[in-house]
């Protein structure tokens, strides 16, 4: 694996070790539990746990069309992991709740996230994956493209 990814630039390498962490996460998921929950669905999760949000700015947050967003949402209140209701301040805005089931299984997949978390500690060093999440977390002041 190291001759394969020694020559990649820092996006390629990023993108893989993503790819294998994230598998090694639905590997995880899918194993001990019956509901299949897909990346897009854990990123919708990740920003309305514990506060509500409207499904807009939940579009905006994880950069996908509003239709997609729609159709992830419908998804996890189909699942019974949120609850869909209109915005308080506006009857044309719909406002996403994660459920006490969406919140335990957003949970439950946080602690297999850290046990993968723990394995890389094991392998790397807990300095090495301090240093990775301290670099990972600093503003890299890097502009975005407009579409």
């Amino acid at each position: 694996m190291k001759d394969a990814l020694q020559y990649q630039d820092v996006i390629d390498l990023l993108s893989e070790r993503y790819e294998i962490l994230r598998r090694i996460a639905e590997e995880k998921w899918n194993k001990n539990n019956d509901i299949y929950i897909s990346n897009s669905e854990w990123r919708i999760l990740s920003k309305v746990f514990n506060k509500k949000r409207t499904i807009s700015d939940v579009a905006k947050d994880v950069d996908f069309s509003r239709q997609a967003t729609h159709k992830f949402v419908k998804s996890l209140e189909a699942k019974g992991l949120v609850e869909v209701s209109s915005a308080l301040h506006s009857k044309k805005h719909k406002e996403i709740n994660m459920t006490e089931f969406g919140k335990l299984c957003y949970e439950k997949n946080a602690h297999y996230k850290g046990e993968i978390e723990q394995q890389l500690i094991n392998k790397l060093g807990e300095i090495e994956v301090t240093k990775l999440k301290n670099i990972l977390t600093l503003d890299w002041d890097i502009e975005q493209v407009e579409v």
